[in-house]
């Protein structure tokens, strides 16, 4: 009879118990080798596993996109020759276009929304400028477009005979958009103001051939963290956010140091309490693991390869248990479980297959 008893609570308390939330992501991709556009799945944070990505817009190599905070619109681009912006609304069914804009530039790689700004940015790799633009109440774009020009080279001959913007971040208060230029080795910022950049100035300079390529910021201590394309490094840095200059605090490779092959660094995250930071590794294929103190100092903890190649883009889950890797040349995107104590990942086993992810995005 106790045990009877026993089993009846147990039952009892286990449908009392709130399952584990599903979470919706949204996948970019490069087109032409199968995939269509932007595509769809949802996330069983229970079990780990990715459902089948299904096609939410069709779209020519939307590479990158933004989501809002109150989830009804996406903005994404075309990374093309000429390149576009598209706003999307959010449907049951997928996502609805709404309006298109030009890039106002070749092939753009990065675009972002800011809430406080009401405008959107984005970064356009080849001509290595980019474009703002403020939006209406509905979403869609105002007419009026501003445009900023980069100038400059950098010592790597090959990959920086000129600019080439390659983020375009609005600051958490939406007063200022930096540009993080990889042919430069600069992060450029500007003044935001009713949709319109003011004069351009140099917020961090890096080393020469670092190839800065991602930027994001750890509000609570006003802090932001770059992630350097061809030198394999992350930098934080201080925000001075009446100046918007960027202050360096340190520097930390991403690489263990017996790795002699080729590598690049692509995408940048980090934890919501601000003690882990992850950096991906294409080359070396992996995730690359820090500890982040109060002061913004880097202690590298390891790496985790990321069970594909090419890791274009990744991104932790809305609870942060697990993170995703799109892995651009080995066509998959894997599953990783988080420890939230160490920061360290485990392979979950769980992958899903698909042609060229390349930007995750959970909404």
């Amino acid at each position: 009879m106790k045990l009877l008893k026993l089993s009846l609570l147990l039952a009892v308390l286990a449908a009392c118990s709130p399952a584990a939330p599903n979470y919706d992501l949204l996948i970019g991709t490069y087109t032409g080798e199968g995939s269509e556009g932007i595509y769809s799945a949802t996330f069983n944070s229970e079990t780990g596993e990715l459902s089948l990505p299904a096609l939410a817009a069709k779209a020519n190599n939307p590479s990158y996109l933004t989501i809002t905070p109150d989830k009804k619109r996406v903005y994404s681009l075309g990374e093309r020759p000429d390149g576009k912006v598209v706003a999307y609304a959010v449907e049951e069914g997928g996502l609805l276009p709404f309006d298109t804009v030009s890039a106002v530039g070749k092939n753009p790689c990065y675009v972002d929304f800011s809430t406080e700004a009401n405008a959107v940015a984005a970064a356009n790799y080849s001509s290595g400028d980019g474009v703002i633009y403020a939006l209406n109440q509905d979403g869609t774009f105002v007419d009026a477009v501003d445009t900023f020009q980069h100038v400059g080279s950098g010592p790597n001959e090959k990959r920086q005979e000129g600019p080439h913007a390659h983020c375009s971040i609005f600051s958490p208060d939406g007063k200022f958009l930096y540009v993080v230029d990889l042919g430069i080795d600069a992060v450029m910022g500007y003044a935001v103001k009713n949709g319109k950049l003011g004069e351009g100035f140099v917020a961090l300079q890096l080393e020469p051939g670092d190839g800065p390529r991602h930027l994001i910021f750890y509000p609570k201590r006003n802090q932001a963290f770059v992630i350097n394309e061809l030198s394999n490094t992350i930098v934080s840095a201080q925000v001075n956010t009446t100046s918007g200059k960027l202050n360096q605090l340190d520097r930390a490779y991403t690489l263990p140091k017996d790795f002699a092959e080729h590598s690049q660094c692509a995408d940048i995250h980090i934890s919501s309490d601000g003690r882990f930071l992850y950096g991906s590794n294409r080359g070396h294929n992996s995730i690359a693991i820090f500890s982040v103190s109060e002061s913004g100092k880097l202690d590298f903890l390891g790496t985790e390869s990321v069970q594909g190649d090419w890791p274009r883009n990744f991104t932790l889950t809305p609870d942060e248990r697990h993170l995703l890797v799109a892995n651009q040349y080995s066509d998959n995107i894997t599953v990783f479980e988080r420890n939230p104590e160490t920061g360290m990942l485990t392979y979950t086993g769980n992958e899903v297959k698909m042609s060229k992810p390349v930007c995750l995005k959970f909404f």
